[in-house]
C-alpha cells in the first residue's frame, strides 16, 4: 500500500463506474486518498483550482465532451497535473490516441483491480514529474532544445517501466545526419550547428508529443516510439521524408540533409535493455550508411 496520502479528481458521469473506481482505490490505498468526484468536465474545470490534485482520471465520454477533445481540455486547464484517462474495451483505441495528447497513461473499465490502479496513478504521477525535470538545463541539448543523452535514458527507462506493465510494444529509432563532416570542413561549424539545428526541427515535426525525441550526441539522434499502432515507425519515417524533401526544395539551398536510420521493436514477447534496442538500431543505422556510400 502506497505510504502517502494520494488527492485524485475523477471525472466520470456513471455512478456505477464511479463507484467501481472508488471501491478499487479503497483496495488500494485504504484511506489513505481524497477523491473529488464531478460528473461533468465543466464542473470538474471549476473545481480545478480547489482540489490540488495529484493525478486526475477522466472518462472519455462525457455529457459536455468526448474523446480527444476531454484529453486536451483537461491538460489546458491543468498542465502542472499528470491525467489518466477512462475508457471500455470497444473503445482502447481512443485510450492510446489520448497518449498521443499527453495523457500519462489509460485504464479500461471493467478491468481496474486494485494492483493495476495503484501501479497506474503511481506511474503516471512518476512520469509527468520526470517530465517536469527534463525541462531542466541538465537534462537538455543546448543547442538543439531537444533532450540530450541522460535526458533520454531517464524518460526512455520510465516509459518501459510502464510498457512492461501493460505488455505493450515500443520501437527504438536510431538516426545519424548524413553528411556532417563535408558540412563542416566546406562551410565550417558555426553552418554545421546550424545544420543540426534545422534536423532536430524536422524530426520533432515528424514525430508526436508522447514519442521521446533526443540529440544523443554530435549528429546522432534517438527516438523512443511509445506507440503500439501497427506500422508507426513507417508513419515517422514517411512523414520525416516529406519535411526532408519541402526543406531540400528550397531555393538557395548549398546542401541536402537526409538521414540513415535503424529501427527495432521491442515486443511483448521479447524482454531486452533499452541498451541492447539501441545497440541494435544502432547496428541497422550504420548498415544503412554505408549501403548509402556503396561499401556494404
Amino acid at each position: 500500500m502506497p505510504a502517502d496520502s494520494l488527492n485524485i479528481l475523477l471525472i466520470e458521469d456513471n455512478p456505477g463506474d464511479a463507484r467501481l473506481f472508488k471501491e478499487a482505490l479503497k483496495e488500494a490505498y485504504g484511506a489513505k486518498f481524497e477523491l473529488v468526484h464531478c460528473g461533468s468536465l465543466a464542473r470538474a474545470l471549476d473545481e480545478l483550482p480547489k482540489t490540488h490534485s495529484d493525478v486526475i482520471v477522466v472518462d472519455l465520454g462525457l455529457p459536455d465532451a468526448f474523446g480527444i477533445d476531454v484529453v486536451r481540455r483537461t491538460r489546458e486547464s491543468a498542465p502542472a497535473t499528470p491525467v489518466v484517462v477512462l475508457t471500455s474495451r470497444v473503445d482502447e483505441a481512443l485510450g492510446l490516441q489520448a497518449l498521443h495528447e499527453g495523457a500519462q497513461d489509460y485504464l479500461i473499465k471493467g478491468q481496474l483491480d486494485p494492483q493495476l490502479l495503484s501501479r497506474a496513478l503511481r506511474y503516471a504521477i512518476e512520469r509527468h514529474r520526470m517530465q517536469v525535470a527534463l525541462q531542466s538545463e541538465s537534462l537538455m541539448d543546448e543547442l538543439t532544445r531537444l533532450y540530450n543523452r541522460r535526458g533520454f535514458m531517464a524518460l526512455a527507462g520510465t516509459h518501459i517501466k510502464s510498457a512492461e506493465r501493460t505488455q505493450t510494444s515500443f520501437s527504438v529509432v536510431f538516426i545519424d545526419l548524413d553528411g556532417m563532416k563535408h558540412i563542416n570542413d566546406t562551410l565550417g561549424h558555426l553552418e554545421g550547428d546550424r545544420a543540426l539545428v534545422e534536423a532536430a526541427s524536422l524530426l520533432s515535426r515528424s514525430t508526436r508529443q508522447s514519442d521521446i525525441l533526443a540529440r544523443f550526441g554530435g549528429d546522432e539522434f534517438v527516438l523512443l516510439i511509445t506507440t503500439t499502432e501497427k506500422n508507426a515507425a513507417d508513419s515517422i519515417r514517411r512523414r520525416l521524408q516529406e519535411q526532408l524533401d519541402a526543406c531540400n526544395a528550397q531555393p538557395g539551398r548549398r546542401y541536402r540533409l537526409s538521414f540513415s536510420t535503424g529501427v527495432v521493436t521491442a515486443g511483448v514477447d521479447r524482454s531486452v535493455s533499452l541498451e541492447e534496442l539501441m545497440a541494435e538500431a544502432d547496428a541497422l543505422m550504420y548498415r544503412q550508411k554505408q549501403q548509402k556510400k556503396g561499401l556494404a
